[in-house]
């Protein structure tokens, strides 16, 4: 029987490697790669980190992707997520294809990898599958693999029927962007799932690095004084007016005549 090698599957006719075989509270969704659709040097070296035994022990093969170096010295997994390469995907749409003769649809093979204890159950769980060929119980009465349907929405690489990319009309642009702003978005979303586990791990590996709720100190309001107005200097009494008046009009009087 052929060794089975984890982290490989097909998603349609394209083979793919399994970098995440559920994302973070989408476990319906998981992240890929097309490894026969990358340069030579980064197909080989993923290809080598899933051959390699801490790839075939890694839980997921992020986790051994981000321990590894290209030949040109960029780590892999930043590598796969700053070149775009790593998409999302429906587990359903995903057939692991462990050897030749073997093929179970991802979404199945999650249930009986979180369903199981590890340990004797589950080596002998995977065997009775493996030896069945086709990791499927043949007690269960099944749909042949063709009847069933191949839905693909979040998956970036996947050809849009509707976008015509020679078409340079108004509406031809608009489905463009849209295309192009819904690969951005599902290329986003798997960076930060990234980003969230690689940070709990750290947390969990040293918790001093958790950020400390900092304590708000309410600062008292400041009560602004009011200016004082200047009082204003006393007017001269009435009778020093009237005097200066009398005396003014006296000089006049004179003057005139």
């Amino acid at each position: 029987m052929p060794h089975f090698i984890k982290h490989i599957g097909k998603h349609g006719d394209r083979k793919v490697a399994l970098i995440y075989r559920k994302v973070p509270n989408e476990e319906h969704m998981c992240l890929v790669c097309y490894p026969e659709s990358l340069p030579k040097m980064i197909h080989n070296g993923i290809m080598s980190v899933i051959e390699s035994e801490p790839g075939q022990q890694a839980e997921d093969l992020a986790d051994a992707l981000h321990r590894n170096l290209f030949q040109d010295g960029r780590q892999m997994l930043d590598t796969l997520h700053r070149e775009g390469m790593i998409k999302k995907v429906k587990t359903r749409d995903i057939v692991v294809t462990p050897n030749a003769t073997s093929h179970v649809h991802l979404d199945e093979l999650n249930k009986i990898m979180d369903g199981i204890d590890v340990g004797d159950e589950a080596s002998k769980k995977m065997a009775d599958l493996d030896k069945n060929s086709g990791l499927v119980d043949p007690t269960k009465n099944r749909a042949p693999l063709k009847e069933r349907p191949m839905e693909v929405v979040e998956d970036a690489t996947a050809v849009d029927n509707d976008v015509d990319f020679s078409d340079m009309s108004d509406t031809g642009i608009a489905k463009q962007r849209m295309h192009q702003s819904k690969k951005m978005l599902a290329e986003a979303n798997a960076m930060i799932a990234e980003s969230e586990r690689l940070q709990t791990e750290a947390f969990d590996l040293d918790k001093s690095l958790k950020p400390k709720k900092k304590r708000v100190v309410r600062k008292k309001a400041v009560v602004k004084k009011k200016a004082v107005a200047h009082k204003k200097s006393p007017s001269p009494p009435k009778k020093a007016v009237k005097k200066a008046v009398k005396k003014a009009v006296k000089k006049a009087i004179k003057k005139s005549a």
